[in-house]
């Protein structure tokens, strides 16, 4: 007889944070240029050197920033969900490794007066690149908390 055969779910990082603030700060920090500036990266102040977004879907967005050690990264990808305010679904990839595309979700939702962010990034080539992933959002979300707290 054989073995029944199981899906092996994708590699997946989920991110809860609630803050004190509307949803629209959390989602322009997501969606504005100059906002996105402001957080994302690794470094403290982040080290930001291009930062395009086309908020419709189908629209791109794209990211380059320096690491601490001085290495440029760059990461883009497409919306594929734009609600207002509510929610946020897009493609991600590196610049260097443009064939492993995974995807970031991200809902926001008005609670106690102010509101939840979950994040979900998964879709991942596999477990390793998850790990990877995890610890550079940890730091990330750094940045975001003390830019939406401000």
């Amino acid at each position: 007889m054989e073995a029944a055969s199981q899906k092996q779910e994708p590699a997946r990082l989920a991110i809860h944070r609630h803050y004190a603030v509307a949803p629209e700060k959390v989602w322009n920090a997501w969606t504005e240029p100059q906002a996105l500036s402001q957080w994302f990266g690794p470094g403290n102040p982040p080290s930001v050197t291009a930062a395009e977004i086309d908020l419709r879907v189908g629209g791109r967005w794209r990211i380059a920033f320096h690491s601490p050690g001085g290495e440029i990264f760059e990461v883009s990808g497409v919306y594929q969900e734009v609600a207002t305010n509510r929610r946020l679904v897009f493609s991600w990839a590196w610049k260097g490794t443009p064939e492993r595309v995974s995807r970031i979700s991200i809902t926001l939702s008005e609670k106690d007066g102010g509101c939840d962010l979950d994040f979900v990034h998964d879709r991942f080539f596999d477990e390793q690149a998850r790990i990877n992933h995890e610890g550079g959002w940890r730091t990330f979300f750094l940045n975001l908390d003390a830019y939406v707290e401000n």
